[in-house]
Parts: C-alpha cells; structure tokens; sequence
C-alpha cells in the first residue's frame, strides 16, 4: 500500500469542524505596560473597508471565526482575522501533496467528511448569504442529499436505510440487493428482543417529554449506557442503539456520554426525518470538496467585505489589565512577536488551543474561563483512500458498527456530479475517493493488535483497510478490492503516532456527563472579550459547524449590545420544539419540581 506523503506539518488553530462531527496557542507572557502606540492595530483600514469606528481582532479562522467575521463586515466593523495555519479550520479540504499530474488538480483530502443536516438553521442561513456563480441561493445550492445510508455489519448482513424527502430518488438497488436488505433487517429484528425494542421505544418517550429542567439536571448527570439500560440487554441492542449511537455519531463513549446530548440530538434527527421544523434532508453534504464549494468562495465574499486576513499567525496571550483585553500577543509569520490592539475580540480558537491563551487574571475576572479547564477533548480524525474505479458501497454515508475504531464513511465521487474524478483530480488513474473517520482512537484493531495511537501511519492505513473490508466484504459481495487501491493520506494534524507521545492537533469537545455545565456563554464578563467556537453552549449541545456558526452569532450580537450599535441583530435560531409535546413538558416540569420522575418512566 503506497502512502500519500504528508509535507504539512504545520497545525490549524482555527474554528471547528464537525464532520459528522469533526475535531482541533501555547501561552507567553509580555512584562510591563503594552505600548498601544507602537502596536498593530486591527482596525487598519484596507482599500474599499468599511468602517463603524471600531475594529474587531477574531482571532481564528474556522467556521465560528469566519461567521464572526461574516457578521461584523455586513454591519461595518473593521475586521481583521488571525488564523494560525489555513481558513476554514477541521471544515476545511487540503490537497494531498505531490498528488497532481498532467495539469490536475491534486487529490482532495480533509480533516473529516462534511455532513449538514436538515436540524441545522444557522450555518445553512450563512451558506445562503455566500454568492457562488450560477447559484440562487449561494453556496447553499450546493448542498445535494444522499439517498441512502448503511449500518454496516461485520459478518452480517448490511442495513440499508432509504431517506425519504419531498423530491428523493430512490437509490437504484439490484434484486441482490434487496435480498440482502431485507436478511439484515429480519436478521436484525431477529436479534432485538421485543422486550428490549419496546423498552427503548419508552426510554425514547421518557426523553421526549422530559422538560427542560429534568433535561438538564438529571439527565444531563446520567450517561446514556446507564439511561438504556445497555448493561442488561443483548450485544445488539448494546451495538446498534448504544454504543453506535454515542460513539460514531457524538464521539464520546456510551459509558460516559450525557443522556442529554445524546437525546437531544437524536429528538432532533428524528423529527428532521418527519419533516418537522427542518431546513432540508435528515443528510446533506457538498458537490465538490469544500474549499471549492464552500470556503474559498466564502473568504472571496469576506474579502469583498473588507475583511483582511492574517494567515500564520498564531494567538500566543491575551494581554488583561484594567479590567479589560488591552492586547493580544500573537506570533506573525516571520515568528516576530506583536501586541495586536482592537477595540473589541473575538476569541475563536478551539477550546483546547484557546485555554492557554487566557491568564490566570482572566479567570478570575469570569469564572466561566475557568471552567472551560473542566471541558474534554477527544480523538476522531480522517483518513481517504484513493481507488482506481468507483466504490459500490452504498449511496451516502455508511456506519462499520461492529468496527472496534467505530469507521464511518462516505464515497465521495458519486456525489461530485460537476466533477469527473480522473479528469480533475491527481495522476489520472484515481476515480474515487473513501473518505473514512476513526472515532476510536484507544482500541485494539483487528490486524495488528494495537490502539490507533499504538500504530504508525502505515500501520493506521493498513488497519482501517481491514477493518472495512471486514465489514463490508463479509457476506459474499467484494465491495473494496486491494487491487484498486492507489493511495491514501490522513489528517496531517496527527503527529507522533506509532511513539509513547501521539499528539492530535484537531481534537473534538466530547460530552461525558456535566459538560453542558461547563460550557461558557459567547459574552464573557470582560467587556470586550467574546467567545466563539464550537464549544460555547448553545442551543445545539453538540460540538459542530452548527454550534460554532451560532455561537459566532450570540458572539457579534453581545459585542453589538457593548457597542451600543444600531444595526440588526444577528437571528440565532434554535433546535425545533414540536409545539405538539410542550404541553407534556409542563406536565413534567410540575412532576419534577415535586420530585417525581416522568409519568412514562418505567424505571
């Protein structure tokens, strides 16, 4: 197996991702008083800027920052935006290097698959306000829905899972095919006892009329593999509905994951899939790799804003005296050091390179700093393999559930229909790519006996390979042949694997028990110091674009009020509430405020 060389060593403190999910500053100290005078300013005006009087240093270029930035242009703000590595952060897509012959482009690769579901209203309200030629409705257009989706079993069968919507195609299946989706379905039936399937039916009942207030006190302290009961019911029910759940769609495991999230994501996805308050399909995903249809013409939009970009330069410190930021101290470049004066700052680094950023002082200052110490990050990260002839997997994301590195994965080229792969792309020979996420970094793989962290990248490559083989080449059908295998490349954010000290540049907020506690409002208690990020609560309890993109706008409308502007306010819209259970939640808001558990509770 040849491997795609990674000449990119350099890391991303930017925004967020969020492939399904996706994944993510050191500290300096400057002595003495800050020379404002002699500093660089954000507000420095560039041709065409716009200017409100105040400027505004964001300082990271992911989803939120770019937002942030998209919001404060529109109203005039002079905006300048410090991104350590590449726009566009763990969204971004990068080029595997030395990949293009003959004119190509080089081979697409990425952190991790993009995924936008209809629950999200925030982000695709953004993507609308991205002009892309040819596009009414901007880059939005160029979202385009799977038709299906697979639970992959290893040694069964494989659940197909048509998704219905106003316009669906139905995926073009073979009398084979139908034979085996119908045997995994009877197989899987077969293998849930009743019992089990009506108890989890109620616990899904239990959930959805729970009000807030039970919602986030005692089901945020329960974890789901406690709240299902898994311990006691069959390995089917412990694969399908609670491990599978928690770790290849929330990344966090389903001993540990709040019941809160998880429920509240999967209320979400499941009135998404009755059509109710959704802005489209239960799944969408872009028609090229994202930077082409999505973050380049995004910065060329922001550019035309006046918004001016930095790119390499790295937050170091925020500089906190007289009760307000006075600086930031960030490394250009060159590696010069600079004190960057702004009347106003967004902080829009992952929560683990933005911690160090923030001083003792500062903590004091708003003790919700102090409590983001208390947030965790976890591995899940991206690996693409490039095929020489199309992949008849599925059409739309699969889900290995029996892999012990919970893989899912999509085959990209199918759903590229103004892309012809080995035309555009590479040496000519390449016409797929399998873009794969490895959400289990910490369990023994199936070739070699060790952790993901444990192997080297070779090693990595070779074991996710079998892995998916494993899992779809299992029951009489060759899916993936090694014969068609050309190349491969993974996240160059991960480093040091294979040694006693691996280390992951792009790592993903996990939600264990008691995170949503600790998770900061976009308006700090410093007066001109603004979080935004993936990890600042918002209505969607998950760590994704949709969090960051809603964060970054509770962010700019707290920095609105602060500046005493009159310009709009940035619309946040939360997750759908079906007006049609609020009446059952203010019957067990009265239970709950009597100590009563939820009337459908069964125990």
């Amino acid at each position: 197996m040849d491997r795609a060389e990674n000449a990119e060593n350099a890391h991303s403190t930017a925004g967020t991702g969020s492939t399904r999910r996706t994944f993510v500053a050191g500290a300096a100290a400057v002595g003495g008083a800050v020379a404002l005078g002699a500093a660089p300013t954000a507000a420095a005006a560039g041709p065409g800027r716009r200017t409100a009087g105040q400027s505004v240093a964001v300082l990271g270029g992911g989803v939120a920052g770019l937002t942030a930035a998209h919001e404060l242009a529109e109203r005039g703000f002079a905006v300048t935006v410090y991104e350590r590595r590449a726009l566009g952060g763990k969204a971004r897509s990068m080029d595997v290097p030395a990949s293009a012959k003959g004119g190509r482009r080089p081979l697409p690769a990425e952190h991790g698959f993009r995924f936008i579901p209809g629950i999200y209203h925030n982000l695709p309200d953004t993507m609308r306000r991205i002009p892309f030629p040819g596009n009414a409705n901007g880059v939005h257009d160029n979202l385009v829905a799977p038709k299906e989706m697979m639970f992959a079993r290893t040694g069964r069968e494989n659940i197909r899972i048509p998704i219905p919507w106003p316009g669906h195609q139905p995926a073009d299946l073979t009398l084979d095919d139908i034979r085996r989706a119908l045997a995994a379905l009877v197989e899987t039936a077969a293998g849930l006892p009743a019992h089990e399937t009506a108890y989890f039916v109620n616990r899904a009942l239990v959930y959805l009329t729970s009000c807030d207030e039970r919602r986030d006190n005692t089901w945020e302290r329960t974890p789901w593999w406690d709240f299902v009961r898994a311990a006691q019911m069959s390995q089917d029910y412990q694969r399908i509905l609670a491990v599978g759940v928690t770790r290849n769609i929330v990344a966090t495991k389903a001993e540990e994951a709040s019941t809160r999230t998880v429920g509240t994501l999967g209320e979400a996805f499941v009135l998404n899939a009755l059509g109710q308050g959704a802005d489209g399909p239960p799944d969408r995903i872009l028609n090229a790799p994202t930077n082409e249809a999505w973050i380049d013409p995004w910065v060329a939009h922001l550019r035309g804003l006046g918004v001016d970009f930095r790119i390499g330069w790295t937050v170091r410190e925020m500089k906190y005296a007289n009760g307000r930021i006075a600086a930031a101290l960030i490394e250009d470049s060159d590696g010069v050091r600079q004190t960057v004066t702004a009347d106003h700052y967004i902080s829009a680094l992952p929560v683990e390179h933005a911690r160090p950023t923030w001083s003792a002082a500062m903590r004091a200052a708003d003790p919700q700093l102090a409590r983001c110490d208390k947030l965790r990050t976890d591995w899940m990260t991206g690996i693409q393999f490039y095929l020489t002839e199309r992949t008849p997997i599925v059409h739309g994301h699969l889900n290995c559930i029996d892999s012990p590195w919970s893989l899912t994965a999509i085959a990209q080229a199918q759903h590229w229909p103004g892309r012809n792969f080995p035309v555009d792309y590479g040496d000519g020979t390449v016409a797929d790519c399998l873009s794969v996420d490895i959400s289990e970094w910490d369990k023994r793989g199936i070739l070699y006996g060790k952790t993901a962290k444990q192997c080297t990248r070779e090693e990595v490559a070779r074991e996710v390979w079998a892995q998916l083989k494993a899992a779809l080449n299992d029951t009489g059908k060759t899916v993936l042949r090694d014969a068609t295998l050309h190349s491969w490349f993974l996240d160059p954010g991960v480093d040091g694997i294979g040694t006693p000290n691996p280390t992951n540049e792009d790592e993903l907020l996990i939600h264990p028990v008691g995170t949503l506690h600790n998770r900061p409002a976009a308006a700090t208690k410093i007066p001109n110091f603004y979080l935004a990020g993936d990890y600042v609560s918002v209505s969607i309890d998950l760590a994704t674009m949709e969090g960051a993109n809603a964060s970054a706008r509770a962010a700019v409308n707290a920095l609105l009020d602060r500046a005493g502007s009159t310009a709009a306010r940035c619309k946040v819209t939360p997750l759908f509430r079906p007006p049609a259970i609020e009446f059952l939640k203010r019957h067990d808001r009265t239970r709950y405020r009597l100590g009563l558990r939820n009337a459908l509770d069964l125990g």
